[in-house]
């Protein structure tokens, strides 16, 4: 399999961000094909495309859009009945969770194709007002969207009866204050209306009661980035790459210890082994130990799943999930502990406590990490951290306890022995200083195994 560059295919050029650039690599076409057809239409053909949702959990685009009341949104469906809701599309660009690492240079490379997309779906779901939520630490990011959407403004895509079709939107680009909880839709909502980002309990869904309690659709960044592809294109030649459930393209980032980190667009469907092959492989003289096919949220996989399809249905069948596309690859030189601490630490920080199995599960998992690290740990703590996963996993307002359980249970299925050589004396690895600078040769004979060396801090 080849890699399929579109979205990515002039990061490359010469200022690549600019609405010249954009439009000289056909831009805004997409939008002129959807303003030609009615806005049911267009959600019917990016239905028909395949297009699966790009920030995780890989719900159809198409039919999310298509839970939004169809009803005009200016007026009352029934006369004499109350006047609509006004609709809203709110685009997650609130990315951070650890590994994953593609909606950021999407959207300083090519901030145009995520506001021809935000047009297009705003059309399709008949909103007039369109918000791009952003993490606020970003600034450069933050700075190239906001001078885009200028430039759009300026060139008559936003505004008023836009290239003459008499359809109007106003985009508003907002900056979060920095928390990972607000990448959970209803947080996210609950963050752009001023107040404390924290999940809503659900029902109502966003498609019922979302922003200002009116109908929302909340789309990731590269989903709502590849529709105007297919507006384009047209469904069949999306559905021409990837697989029959998983259809187009993505972006791969892989990051760790491979020779040549970065952005991977290619066809949903291709395998580790071949993305490493593009990446000149795992760095010189180690080999793969384990991996993360969408983050630190997902079940991590060791080499017995290179071969794997990286598409939806080929990670649920290996019990993980494709998640952010976010593949971190550790090589032989990484404990598996301190890896899984190092996330814990993350998710302990972040969760939000509303919920108690996310507030208090978190704290404990972390302090019983810490014990393994720290040499104080005792044998029953490895199922003591089993029982505490367990009593997180599917029981907490939204899916950051999933988040910071599943790589705990997963790193223990597979790795239990290096969880054990941790008792009673903590890590067998030699990890005071960072990989970068080590000496491989002063690795302590008497702590570390056979081929260890430092582990990345």
């Amino acid at each position: 399999m080849t890699l399929a560059p579109y979205l990515s295919r002039y990061w490359d050029a010469p200022s690549s961000w600019t609405l010249e650039t954009y439009l000289a690599h056909d831009g805004y076409a997409g939008l002129r094909a959807a303003l030609a057809t009615d806005p049911d239409a267009v959600t019917s053909t990016v239905l028909d495309a395949g297009l699966r949702g790009r920030g995780g959990a890989g719900f159809p685009t198409g039919r999310k859009w298509s839970f939004i009341p169809q009803q005009p949104a200016d007026g009352p469906a029934d006369p004499d009945g109350p006047a609509a809701k006004p609709h809203y599309l709110v685009v997650n660009a609130d990315e951070s969770e650890p590994g994953t690492c593609k909606d950021m240079p999407l959207m300083l490379a090519t901030p145009h194709v995520l506001i021809e997309g935000v047009i297009i779906a705003a059309y399709a779901i008949r909103a007039s007002h369109a918000f791009i939520y952003l993490r606020g630490e970003v600034v450069p990011v933050l700075r190239r969207l906001q001078a885009a959407v200028a430039e759009a403004y300026e060139a008559g895509y936003l505004g008023e009866d836009i290239l003459g079709s008499g359809f109007e939107l106003e985009l508003v680009v907002h900056a979060g204050a920095g928390a990972y909880i607000c990448g959970e839709e209803t947080a996210l909502l609950d963050s752009l209306e001023g107040r404390r980002g924290q999940p809503r309990l659900r029902p109502p869904f966003p498609a019922v009661e979302g922003l200002y309690a009116c109908p929302t659709v909340v789309n990731n960044v590269e989903s709502i980035a590849s529709v105007p592809s297919i507006l384009q294109h047209g469904p069949e030649w999306f559905r021409s790459m990837g697989s029959e459930k998983s259809p187009g393209f993505t972006l791969y980032s892989l990051s760790g210890h491979v020779t040549r980190p970065g952005q991977y667009e290619a066809p949903l469907g291709i395998t580790l082994r071949e993305l490493l092959e593009l990446a000149g492989g795992i760095r010189e003289g180690h080999t793969l130990k384990f991996w993360t096919p969408g983050g630190s949220s997902t079940p991590i996989l060791t080499d017995a799943h290179l071969d794997m399809p990286l598409d939806y249905e080929g990670c649920a069948a290996e019990g993980t999930m494709l998640g952010t596309k976010a593949l971190q690859i550790f090589d032989d030189t990484t404990c598996v502990v301190r890896a899984v601490l190092r996330w814990s630490e993350f998710y302990a920080h972040e969760s939000c406590g509303k919920c108690t199995p996310c507030r208090e599960g978190t704290y404990w998992l972390r302090q019983i990490m810490q014990r393994l690290e720290d040499g104080t740990a005792r044998e029953d703590d490895i199922e003591r951290l089993l029982d505490i996963s367990d009593n997180v996993f599917g029981k907490s307002f939204c899916a950051l306890g999933d988040a910071a359980a599943t790589p705990i249970m997963s790193s223990i299925r597979l790795f239990r022995d290096e969880y054990l050589a941790h008792i009673p004396d903590g890590c067998p690895f030699d990890h005071r200083r960072s990989t970068v600078f080590a000496d491989r040769d002063t690795v302590s004979a008497d702590r570390a195994p056979a081929g260890a060396g430092e582990v990345p801090r």
